[in-house]
C-alpha cells in the first residue's frame, strides 16, 4: 500500500463507521457466557457513570473536565489531576483490562489487522458505516446529538476510536485504545443525559434512554460480526487462530465500552446467532438515516476517487445489499455493478496470491481504496488534533 499504512486505512474505515459506542453497567471480570436468564440488555445502561456525568452537566463542570482530560492519551498515563473525585474513581476501575483478556490473542489480532487492512477498511467504511444509517435507533441518536449537524467533524472525532483500536499496541501500556474507549464511554454517558431533553429526538425515538447494552451489541455486530462474515464470504484466507483473535479483540473492546460480560458472545457462531436476533430484524430506513448516508457518501465527492459516484453507490450495494441501496435511494449504475461483481473477487484473489497476474481493473480498485483513505488525511485531521470531548448540548435547534 506504499505510504498508505494500514493504520490510516482502518482509522478512516471506523471513522466512516460512526461507531456508536458507549458504556453500560460496569462489566465484571466473570468468564464470558450467555446472558443471564431474565436479563435484557436493552434495559441495561451505565447507571453509576450516568449519574456522575449528569451531575457534571447540570452543574456546568464539563468544560473543565474536557480541559483536564485532553492531555490524557496513552494507556499508561496517570489519570489527569483535577478530575472530580467520583469520575476519577470510575476511571480508575474502568481502565483495567478484564482478567480474561489474552494479550497473545490481542497481538495476533493486531497482526491480522495489518495484513488484511484493505478488506477491513472497505468493510468497515462502505459496509458498517453505511449500515449504521439503516439502524434506526443509532441513526436517530447520531442525527439529533451535537455531532449530527457536522458529519465531517463527527467522523473526525470518531476517527480517533478506529485509529487507536487498529494500532499494534492498542491494548499495551504504550497504546491508546484503553483511554480512548473510556473517553468515548464518558461521552456517551453525556449523550444519554442530553438526548432525552431533545423534543426532536423524543418525537422519533422508540426508547426513553439511548445507547443501552443492546444498542452497543447491535453496533458490534454491524462492525465485527458483519466484517467477519464478509471475509468468510469473500474467501479471504484466515486461520482459526486469527479468526478467534479477531473476535477476542472485539470482546475486550466492547467490555471496555461497558457491555456486561454475560452478554458478550464467546464464538463467531454465537455472534452470528445473536446478530440474527438483534441486528438483522431491525434494519430499516429512516429520514435521519437517509440524510446521514448522503452526508457520509457526499464527503467522498470532495476528493478525486478515480471512480464515479455511481461506482461508489454500487460498491455500497455490493457490500450490503440492493435492498439497503434502494432504502437509501442510491442511484443505479449497472456498468459499475458488473465491474465490481467480477473485479473485486479477482482483486482479492491477486492480493492473496491465488492468481499470478493482476486482473483487469486491479489498479482501479487499488486507487479507489487509496483515495478513500486520503479523504481524511487531506483534511489534516488526526487523533492528536481532533480530541474526543464531552458534549454539553444536542444538535443545534434540537
Amino acid at each position: 500500500m506504499g505510504n498508505l499504512s494500514r493504520r490510516n486505512l482502518l482509522s478512516l474505515g471506523v471513522a466512516l463507521g460512526l461507531v456508536s459506542v458507549a458504556g453500560a453497567n460496569a462489566a465484571s471480570a466473570a468468564p464470558l457466557g450467555p446472558a443471564a436468564a431474565g436479563t435484557d440488555p436493552w434495559w441495561v445502561w451505565d447507571d453509576d457513570l450516568d449519574r456522575v456525568v449528569a451531575g457534571l452537566l447540570d452543574t456546568g463542570r464539563i468544560p473543565a473536565v474536557n480541559t483536564a482530560m485532553r492531555p490524557w492519551v496513552d494507556n499508561d498515563h496517570p489519570l489527569p489531576s483535577g478530575l472530580p473525585a467520583d469520575l476519577a474513581a470510575h476511571l480508575q476501575q474502568a481502565t483495567r483490562l478484564p482478567s480474561w483478556a489474552d494479550r497473545a490473542k490481542l497481538r495476533l489480532a493486531a497482526d491480522f489487522n495489518r495484513r488484511k487492512d484493505t478488506y477491513l477498511f472497505m468493510l468497515y467504511g462502505l459496509g458498517s458505516g453505511i449500515m449504521s444509517t439503516v439502524i434506526p435507533r443509532e441513526a436517530k441518536s447520531v442525527y439529533w446529538s451535537a455531532g449530527g449537524a457536522d458529519m465531517q467533524d463527527r467522523a473526525a472525532k470518531t476517527f480517533t476510536f478506529g485509529y487507536d483500536l487498529s494500532e499494534a499496541t492498542a491494548f499495551e501500556p504504550s497504546g491508546q485504545f484503553v483511554v480512548t474507549a473510556n473517553k468515548t464511554r464518558v461521552v456517551h454517558a453525556a449523550v444519554r443525559h442530553l438526548l432525552p431533553q431533545s423534543p426532536h429526538w423524543k418525537a422519533v425515538a422508540e426508547e426513553q434512554v439511548p445507547i443501552s447494552n443492546g444498542d452497543i451489541l447491535v453496533t458490534f455486530h454491524s462492525l465485527g460480526t458483519f466484517v467477519h462474515r464478509k471475509l468468510v464470504e469473500w474467501r479471504v484466507p484466515m486461520t482459526a487462530a486469527e479468526e478467534d483473535a479477531f473476535l477476542h479483540m472485539w470482546q475486550v473492546a466492547i467490555h471496555l465500552l461497558g457491555v456486561r460480560d454475560d452478554f458478550i458472545p464467546q464464538t463467531w457462531a454465537a455472534a452470528d446467532a445473536q446478530a440474527a436476533r438483534v441486528l438483522t430484524p431491525i434494519l430499516t430506513p429512516s429520514v435521519e438515516g437517509r440524510e446521514l448516508a448522503e452526508d457520509l457518501l457526499g464527503l467522498t465527492a470532495q476528493i478525486d476517487l478515480g471512480v464515479t459516484r455511481g461506482f461508489l453507490n454500487e460498491f455500497v450495494r455490493y457490500v450490503l445489499s440492493d435492498e439497503i441501496g434502494d432504502w437509501l435511494d442510491l442511484r443505479r449504475d449497472h456498468v459499475a455493478a458488473a465491474t465490481i461483481r467480477t473485479g473485486w473477487p479477482a482483486y482479492i484473489a491477486f492480493r492473496e496470491g491465488l492468481i499470478p497476474i493482476a486482473p483487469v481493473g486491479f489498479y482501479l480498485f487499488d486507487q479507489f481504496v487509496r483515495a478513500l483513505a486520503m479523504l481524511f488525511l487531506n483534511k489534516g485531521t488526526s487523533p492528536t488534533t481532533t480530541p474526543i470531548t464531552i458534549p454539553t448540548g444536542n444538535r443545534a435547534g434540537a
